[in-house]
């Protein structure tokens, strides 16, 4: 910030310096010009012609310096065919003329044919009454007072300006300095909190970094949440191991003949419930990465391709969602409609209908409907069925882990998952609702099937 500051201050000072030095410079140079016209025009007001064809002054010019040799202030008067008519302060010296040109307005310029005197000449030809003659007027001013008063206009100039500069600067150093005061008392906070062991940010700060110190304080307790998720989670895939290791455990303390069956048993529960923590912590860390997008319509149908070949007798149908696009990572998608769709098919009586469309007012949400033709559940289950371990037909394998799985995992990514009665088919409804990513909107129709 200061660098930058410096250096707009000192384009911008430089490039204003610069103008105004220019204007001053032309003003000064204007009125020293305008001087020498005053000059001019008195002496072509006092030229007369004589009888001898020559130019003289009926009257002598007011400044005394015309009359001091080498004095700075010169005058001639030269015509074609005639001497040179110069001021006393000329002395042995002449003006040079061009008498290839003929200047009806006085006309101003810089000369340098005295070396040691740079010289600024106006001229101005005239054709006096009785003479047939062009006459060149000319007064000359030693440069040496405008360039002094010019020198002094730029010192003063630079001077200011300097002085200008670095107030700017060192203004613009408190201002910054002052300005980022609350954000070395908000690190000074954080760093208090660090060393006392704190939670939250509770130190009084300016209203400029309020905003900041409210997100860092829910950056804090989204921290906080996941670290206790975290732990909530550890604690149940232990209370989930703990039975199952304690049932292997008596069994082969107690030499029990069915040991191998009985391992075999309680590690598929174990292998379960590990794939279940493992699914819940995967979706997680995807859900904290963000910028998650899947397609619906593809996971649906890689789901329905696998389910097919473990129920090949089953009637699959999908529907709408061809350009239907979710904010889920695809494995997690797959990992949701794979228990949803197979659960179907298993418990249901042979037909399976998945039905994908847009939803809510802006189309924000993505449902998915899977709907079979079984018996479906009682209203007064279908709360507990999302529990981990809850099953209601005990005669086909499973762990009772698939619709926990499935409410947690889409429950982490900001959807929900429901039950009800399926009016088409007659047997359980599963309703996904899943947050949309930007882009496709799914289509509602039937009629596009896979057997």
């Amino acid at each position: 910030m200061l660098v930058i500051a410096a250096g707009w201050i000192t384009l911008l000072l430089l490039g204003g310096g610069l103008a105004l030095d220019s204007t001053l410079a032309g003003l000064v140079t204007r009125s020293f010009d305008d001087q020498m016209g005053y000059m001019l025009t008195g002496m072509v007001g006092s030229a007369e012609i004589g009888p001898d064809g020559e130019v003289f002054f009926n009257r002598p010019l007011g400044d005394q310096r015309f009359l001091e040799p080498n004095s700075g202030l010169y005058w001639q008067i030269s015509g074609a065919g005639h001497e040179d008519f110069p001021s006393r302060s000329l002395w042995d010296r002449s003006l040079k003329t061009d008498p290839g040109h003929f200047d009806g307005q006085p006309h101003t310029y810089d000369s340098t044919q005295f070396p040691e005197e740079p010289l600024r000449i106006m001229e101005r030809s005239i054709i006096l009454p009785h003479s047939k003659t062009v006459w060149w007027f000319m007064v000359a001013q030693s440069r040496s007072e405008l360039d002094a008063q010019i020198n002094r206009i730029r010192i003063i100039l630079i001077e200011s300006f300097v002085v200008l500069g670095l107030g700017l600067m060192v203004m613009a150093a408190l201002q910054s300095w002052y300005g980022l005061g609350p954000l070395r008392r908000v690190r000074r906070a954080i760093q208090r909190m660090r060393t006392t062991g704190g939670h939250r940010i509770v130190d009084p700060l300016p209203l400029e970094v309020q905003p900041l110190v409210e997100e860092v304080n829910a950056l804090l307790a989204h921290t906080e949440r996941q670290a206790e998720a975290a732990r909530t989670h550890a604690g149940n895939l232990a209370h989930a191991l703990k039975t199952p290791l304690t049932v292997v455990m008596n069994a082969a303390t107690a030499r029990a003949p069915d040991l191998a069956d009985t391992v075999i048993r309680e590690a598929a529960v174990m292998r379960r419930q590990v794939d279940h923590h493992l699914a819940r912590a995967r979706a997680v860390g995807r859900r904290a990465v963000g910028h998650s997008r899947a397609g619906v319509r593809e996971s649906a149908e890689a789901v329905l391709r696998a389910v097919t070949r473990l129920y090949p007798a089953v009637r699959f149908d999908v529907a709408g969602g061809e350009a239907a696009a979710v904010a889920i990572e695809r494995q997690d998608l797959d990992e949701i409609l794979g228990n949803v769709i197979e659960n179907a098919a298993k418990y249901g009586g042979g037909s399976v209908f998945v039905t994908i469309e847009a939803a809510g007012a802006d189309k924000e949400w993505c449902e998915v409907w899977v709907e079979d033709d079984g018996a479906g559940i009682p209203e007064s289950a279908r709360a507990a069925i999302f529990d981990r371990g809850a099953r209601l037909d005990t005669g086909k394998p499973g762990t009772g882990l698939g619709l926990a799985i499935v409410r947690d995992v889409v429950e982490i990514y900001g959807g929900s998952a429901s039950l009800a009665d399926s009016e088409d088919l007659g047997g359980l409804l599963v309703k996904l609702r899943l947050p949309r990513a930007t882009g496709g909107v799914g289509r509602h129709h039937r009629g596009n099937s896979h057997a």
